[in-house]
């Protein structure tokens, strides 16, 4: 039967400690709160009165139930007000000699009993558990920021981590309505093993000025339905955190894409330290506030949107799946003239087929009139000739993922389209240049990556040659947002922003996986609670399909020569296997 914990104690009430105290406060358990000295003690109060405030004002919280959980806390600058407490969980700043001075002095306070937990969130709990007299009581409980918020709570057993700690800790964090996972002592445990490693290979693709800021965020926020864009939330978190999670994950791995970024030292060295000081990648309205404001990378406004851009009026698409339809029926919406493009009478007629079903069950819903949808229709124009694609202003190639296919279908297009027509490719992987080196006007080729489905998706990628026109360019960002899309800049190598950033960190999950560190669920659960993504990276690998993603990170190695994005061999012995998610009813889940 798991302990009864009725008294705890907290060493350290900066925002993470202080919200560690409430999370315990608020499930009627009386905390002692433990700081350096009388001033930083002040300022822990402050940060957890501002917390139970800010709750009280939007209703979550009653004037008496924040009145009774202030009344659970005793504040103390010595830790021998410890002694009658059950459990001790420290939040000081992750530097191990300090957490190891601490666990050292507290063997000396508590209990026998009593087990002593830390937050960490990369360092060894190992290295922190031998400087006590008593290791098997030493535990990780890593809760996520904010702690009041954030449901996700990773329980970190060391090697000498005795059985009845680990349950009784495990117990508890279900007790304040938490979701805890269990897991060993690794560098960055699953979250940040996983979130670090991607927010690091952000900061290269803007230290490298592959894509703005402002690109790099909207992609990830809009392509994957992230809560944050990776430079927004680097920041998030202190900085200096952030290079000391970095730091310690690259020396236990050796993972070069885990050696954090020059840039995020010089910041930290430089004092833009991010939303703590007011400046990081963005500048903030003051320090603390997490107002974004104009500064010199802010991309300008002034400038019209129309000033010396081709005009747009007939849009051409080639071919009839599901990205191409959905691409067609996007122009049309947005009161374009469409010219579609498929192989057979019954693929034109297919694409009308599927547009009308959707437009039916939107009808259905109250969220499109007849008339609305009988105009859209009336936009469609479909053909099994190349030829009719003659007069169109841009055409959008959405077929096959092949080379040698693609560019077939821009020498074709270079013949039959007029003088000064853009032709896009929505390719997700393959080098935008070899489909335009084949035609005569390298120039007008660019990339228009849609995301699917693209009825719903928000985001395009926009993405540029060595040789594709600046005003080709900046016609196809207008008419991205005259179609109601979020367009991002960047340049034409392997994954563009999105496919980039995403699969490596897929692959870094796969590997942890194969590594028996935890489980498909375990993994989807931390990324979902702890991180706020809408799906873990199993649950969307089994969507996207394991033989499409084994062939993005395939181009990615191959592009880049990384070790770490070489494909997991589980990976590749599932797709040999067939099981390739959803769509052959297997993957990591069986469905």
């Amino acid at each position: 039967m798991a302990r009864d914990f009725s008294t705890v104690g907290v060493i350290g009430l900066g925002t993470m400690g202080a919200g560690i105290v409430e999370v315990f406060a608020r499930n009627g358990i009386d905390v002692v709160a433990v700081e350096v000295d009388a001033a930083a003690l002040e300022r822990g109060k402050g940060v957890l009165a501002k917390s139970t405030d800010r709750a009280v004002s939007r209703g979550k919280l009653s004037e008496e139930d924040a009145a009774a959980l202030h009344g659970r806390v005793t504040y103390a600058t010595d830790l021998a007000q410890l002694a009658a407490c059950q459990l001790v969980v420290e939040a000081v700043p992750e530097q191990l000699p300090l957490k190891q001075k601490i666990f050292a002095a507290l063997d000396a306070v508590v209990a026998d009993d009593a087990i002593l937990a830390t937050n960490t969130s990369s360092l060894s709990v190992t290295q922190i558990a031998v400087a006590t007299k008593k290791p098997s009581r030493v535990v990780g409980m890593h809760f996520f920021n904010p702690a009041t918020v954030q449901q996700f709570v990773e329980v970190i057993r060391t090697v000498v981590t005795a059985d009845d700690v680990f349950e009784d800790v495990k117990a508890l964090a279900e007790r304040l309505g938490k979701k805890p996972v269990v897991v060993g002592d690794k560098a960055g445990f699953i979250a940040n093993a996983l979130l670090f490693g991607y927010l690091n290979h952000a900061v290269s693709m803007f230290e490298s000025r592959y894509a703005p800021r402002e690109d790099l965020d909207a992609a990830m926020r809009f392509g994957c339905g992230y809560p944050m864009g990776p430079l927004a939330l680097i920041f998030f978190f202190k900085q200096k955190t952030a290079y000391e999670i970095l730091d310690t994950m690259y020396h236990q791995g050796r993972d070069r894409l885990h050696a954090p970024s020059p840039i995020i030292k010089q910041m930290v060295n430089a004092g833009l330290k991010g939303r703590k000081t007011g400046r990081g990648f963005y500048t903030y309205a003051s320090a603390g506030s997490s107002q974004v404001v104009a500064d010199a990378q802010t991309p300008s406004t002034e400038a019209s949107e129309d000033a010396g851009l081709a005009k747009i009026a007939k849009v051409g698409v080639v071919g009839s799946g599901t990205m191409a339809t959905g691409i067609i029926e996007v122009f049309a919406k947005a009161g374009y003239d469409v010219v579609y493009v498929a192989r057979g009478q019954d693929k034109v007629d297919g694409v009308l087929a599927s547009i009308k079903k959707g437009q039916a069950r939107m009808i259905e819903r109250g969220r499109l009139t007849q008339e609305a949808a009988d105009a859209v229709l009336a936009k469609l124009t479909g053909s099994t000739t190349r030829e009719d694609l003659k007069d169109v202003d841009i055409v959008v190639e959405a077929i096959a993922e092949d080379l040698a296919i693609k560019q077939e279908l821009f020498r074709d297009l270079d013949r039959i389209c007029k003088p000064g027509a853009i032709l896009a490719t929505t390719t997700s992987s393959l080098p935008i240049i070899q489909c335009a080196n084949v035609t005569s006007r390298p120039g007008d080729v660019i990339g228009m990556h849609f995301f699917n489905p693209a009825q719903v998706m928000k985001l395009v990628e926009v993405v540029h040659t060595v040789a594709t026109d600046p005003a080709v360019v900046a016609t196809t960002v207008a008419l991205s947002r005259k179609v109601g899309k979020v367009p991002v800049q960047c340049g034409d190598r392997s994954g563009f922003i999105v496919n980039a950033l995403l699969f490596p960190y897929l692959n870094d999950a796969i590997r942890m996986l194969e590594a028996h560190y935890a489980t498909a669920d375990e993994i989807d659960t931390a990324m979902k609670a702890g991180c706020g993504y809408p799906m873990g990276p199993f649950e969307l690998l089994d969507v996207v399909g394991l033989d499409v993603s084994l062939a993005i990170q395939r181009e990615l190695y191959m592009e880049f020569r990384e070790p770490g994005f070489a494909p997991a061999p589980l990976l590749e012995h599932m797709v040999t296997a067939g099981y390739l998610g959803r769509k052959t009813k297997r993957g990591f889940r069986t469905y």
